[in-house]
């Protein structure tokens, strides 16, 4: 048997019914985290490319960075084909299904993360129509005016945080970095680790917060550490949704979701005319979600075994 042709997923198969443990290459896993790192350096530091005295939301800076962050995502798909190259691991998927781009079931991996997603934010969108000045047909009529949108187009702010932000840094933090991990560690310690190159990413925003003043620097720093949990958290859920789907497009627009929405306002649900209420949906919300976390996210739904799931050789309630 040729050396590469252990990594394959029919002898990985054939190891597990003879119930024998998959022993990864020597070195995999130091290959597959020093990759990750690499890429996540590319990420962020193509954002400090330019020189600049403008703050970062400025129009200027984001178009620059726009720009930067853009080529990096183009260019990161080779940070796969070189680790796979350079490792000798042998995926029966494309390297574009591996990173989620393909068609078998793409239509439930549009709809059901986004739903799940929602259910999450049960209570904040709850909040957030309690509180809305317009009525339902106001807000439809506002949704399918051309000139909404095309305000959206237009404001860079909008297409960082609803867009390209979420396009780019899916397609790096999990596209990319989960099929090198899955290999190595596992899905679930894959899971769990991808966030962290995810998180520490978000550090960078410290910089310019302390560059440009902008609060003292205890509160700079506690800012940052609160940012960094919420941001692994939630990429270790965008993860999930990966590895169970199989697609990107689903942690692309869950990521879309959750910057417009931003960090449910705890403390404005307690302070509400209606606190009981709302507090229900929140609980509500928390708890559907739970409950439907394993069954909206069923690969059956997208094409079992999903691409990323055939690198993992022992099954798993993640990749089963």
């Amino acid at each position: 048997m040729p050396e590469d042709d252990y990594l394959t997923p029919s002898f990985m198969s054939n190891q597990i019914h003879k119930d024998v443990g998959f022993v990864p290459p020597d070195g995999l896993c130091w290959v597959s985290v020093l990759s990750c790192l690499l890429l996540a350096c590319s990420y962020v530091g193509s954002l400090y490319v330019w020189r600049s005295d403008l703050p970062r939301d400025h129009p200027a800076v984001i178009k620059r960075r726009f720009t930067s962050v853009l080529i990096v995502s183009t260019l990161s798909p080779v940070f796969v084909w070189a680790w796979k190259e350079f490792t000798g691991v042998k995926p029966e998927p494309s390297l574009l299904a591996l990173m989620g781009i393909r068609l078998e079931g793409l239509v439930p991996a549009i709809i059901l993360p986004l739903v799940l997603t929602m259910v999450l934010f049960l209570g904040p969108l709850i909040q957030l129509a309690m509180d809305c000045p317009w009525g339902f047909i106001d807000g439809i009529r506002v949704i399918v005016d051309p000139r909404f949108w095309a305000l959206c187009l237009s404001d860079m702010r909008w297409l960082r945080n609803q867009v390209v932000a979420p396009l780019t840094e899916e397609l790096v933090f999990r596209a990319c970095m989960l099929p090198m991990l899955v290999p190595c560690a596992g899905p679930s310690t894959a899971i769990l680790t991808c966030p962290l190159f995810f998180g520490v990413a978000h550090f960078h925003h410290v910089i310019e917060l302390l560059r440009f003043r902008q609060g003292t620097v205890s509160g700079i720093f506690l800012a940052a550490v609160f940012q960094f949990s919420y941001t692994a958290v939630f990429g270790a859920y965008c993860a999930f949704i990966f590895l169970r789907t199989g697609h990107l497009v689903g942690p692309v627009l869950c990521h879309s979701f959750c910057n417009y929405m931003g960090f449910p306002a705890v403390s404005a649900a307690l302070d509400h005319p209606h606190r009981l209420t709302v507090l229900s949906f929140y609980l509500m919300g928390v708890l559907l979600f739970f409950l439907l976390l394993f069954p909206i996210t069923d690969p059956l739904y997208y094409g079992s075994p999903t691409p990323p799931c055939t690198l993992t050789p022992i099954p798993s309630s993640i990749c089963p």
